[in-house]
Order: C-alpha cells, then structure tokens, then sequence
C-alpha cells in the first residue's frame, strides 16, 4: 500500500514512454489527447494504483449525477445532498447523464477536468474504469439508492427495499386480503425485485399462493401502473389489493381505479412505496412505505466528505430502515370478496 501512494507522474511518464505534459493532460481530462494514448495513460495510472494527493485548488462543490430530472423522488434527494452540503460550506451542481444503469462516458470525460470535492450518483452502478479514473484523481464518489448491486468496494447509501415491500404485504394480509398483487419495477433494477422478493416472503409465510398473473413489472412511471391495473382489474378474479413498486405507480392504480368506478379503499386495497408529498394528497390519501430519502441524501454527502479524509472508510455501504405509513387507501376486503378466491 505504502509503494502505491508514493508513485509520481514523473513515473507513469517513464513507465509508458510518455512526456510529463501528455500524463497531467490525461490526468486533468484535456482533450488534445488521442483515444489510444489516453487508454495507455489510464491503464497504466490503474496498474499503478496512481492516487492524486489533496489539492488546495479543487472546487468547493459536490456534483449530483442522475440519468433524468423527473420525479419528486430525485427533488427529494437534491435538496437532502444541498442542506447537507450547506452546513459544510459546500454548493451543489446538477448533471444529467446516462440511464438507470450508469453515466454516459461524456460526463466521465467531463467530470476530470471540473474536479469537484465529490460525487453522488443516482444509479445503479459505475463502470471499473470509472472508479479507477475517479480514485486516481481523488475525487470521491458515493451511489444513492443502488438500483442494481454495486461492488463491494463501491460506496453506497440505499434502504430496505426487501422488509419494505414485506411490510406491505403483510399488512394487507392482516387486514384479510388474500388476492393480492404487485406491480414492480423493471426486472433488470435491483430494488424491484428486492421489494418483490418482500412482497413473495409475506404471501409464503402466511401460506397465501400469489398467482403468477398477479406479478407485474412495470417501470416505476404512472402509465405503467394504470396499465397493469387495469389488465388485473380484468382477470376473472380480480385482486382486492395491490401493492405497487412506488408512489408513482400507485398513483397510476389509483387512477384506473377511479376510472372503472372501483371504489378506493371499499372495493381495491392500493400500498405504494416512497411516501413522497404527493402520497398525502393523493384522494383517497396512499397508505405507504416510507423510504428515507433525505437521511439517504445526508448520508451520501457525509461518506463522500469522509473519504476525503479516509480513503479507505471501514463503513462503505449504508442501508437505512423502511417503515409503513397507513392512510386511507387500505381497508379489510368486503366481507364474501374473498371466499372467491
């Protein structure tokens, strides 16, 4: 460990058989630099576990990434990483770049040259070669929310999607819904599928058999829950609950609900995943999995600071508590409703 802290760039440059000046280019992000000469630099800057020292000239700013600008879910979370960043004298600036699954190699091109104090990604992971070009620069990064499941090394701050989503359907079974079921996220995004998992642990522990016709994935969006509601409101026995993936979707049922004349909670029994501010406005007002998106946010802007000080934090992966929120979209099934099932 002590060998890969003391190399320099005067050695990189000797190890590649490239000038001093081309190295820093490279380093800082320059462009003037070929696509193959900058692939041998950073390469040769992984092998050597090259790590750029503190610098008295970087920006006082903490850069958020996410892949859209949409939702109150990501409002949510700026302004948690901006109050936090505030309190340590720090601004915050905005990219928008890549999908669900990571950054587009523009902003990693980019990000080089602005050399924030850190970053905070809403994504699912980042590529090896980007946390190596991150690392070697000492620029420290921290995920928010892994959708997916980010390397062991990879910081990361997220919540319990999987007693979120058995919460859920617990308390739907308790309330003596046995017909229920649960529009997910897409099957390719971890925190779907680990709220579904919850949602699969509730029916088999109280020995309820969720019927495959009554699992959806959808894509978080509210069209994908109107639409899967109403190919479930459709089945020859329908569901009297459902449970869905996120507010967003829930809002989406809720609609389809409304639409078809089925009464929320008298007729359908809705559980959405979030608790954003529109969950309370909502008409009849959503029973909920509170997700702590602003603790999440702290969290994230405390571990990227952290690593300015410790590169090598003993605490790298951060999974906050959920918890149910009961308004007034559940109730218990009307009474004979289930005995169809």
């Amino acid at each position: 460990m002590a060998r890969t802290q003391r190399v320099t760039l005067k050695e990189i440059a000797a190890q590649t058989g490239l000038s001093l000046t081309t190295i820093s280019k490279v380093l800082n992000g320059g462009t003037d630099v070929s696509s193959t000469t900058r692939a041998l630099v950073e390469e040769q800057l992984r092998r050597s576990g090259y790590r750029r020292r503190k610098s008295r000239q970087r920006r006082e700013y903490l850069e958020v990434v996410l892949h859209e600008l949409e939702g109150e879910w990501a409002l949510a979370i700026l302004e948690g990483v901006r109050e936090s960043a505030a309190q340590e004298g720090l601004a915050v600036s905005l990219s928008v770049s890549g999908d669900r699954h990571a950054p587009g190699q523009e902003w990693m091109d980019s990000v080089v040259r602005r050399a924030p104090t850190g970053v905070i990604l809403l994504f699912a992971d980042i590529p090896p070669d980007g946390r190596e070009r991150l690392k070697a620069r000492g620029i420290p990064y921290v995920i928010i929310d892994p959708a997916g499941d980010p390397a062991e090394d990879v910081p990361s701050v997220g919540s319990a999607n999987w007693s979120g989503g058995l919460a859920a359907t617990r308390h739907l079974l308790e309330l003596g819904h046995r017909r229920i079921a649960a529009i997910t996220g897409p099957e390719t995004v971890m925190c779907a599928l680990a709220r579904l998992d919850g949602y699969r642990a509730a029916m088999a522990t109280a020995r309820v058999p969720a019927a495959p016709e009554w699992i959806r994935f959808g894509d978080f969006q509210r069209d994908a829950g109107e639409r899967h509601a109403r190919e479930l409101f459709r089945l020859p026995d329908p569901p009297t609950a459902i449970f869905a993936g996120n507010d967003t979707q829930a809002l989406g049922v809720l609609h389809a609900a409304m639409s078809l004349g089925i009464s929320v909670p008298g007729d359908l029994s809705v559980v959405g995943f979030d608790d954003l501010a529109v969950a309370e406005l909502a008409h009849p007002r959503l029973t909920t999995v509170h997700q702590p998106l602003r603790e999440m946010a702290e969290q994230a802007t405390r571990l990227v600071l952290q690593q300015l000080e410790d590169p090598h934090p003993e605490v790298t992966r951060v999974e906050l508590a959920t918890s149910l929120v009961v308004r007034d979209s559940t109730a218990p099934p009307r009474r004979g409703v289930e005995s169809r099932g």
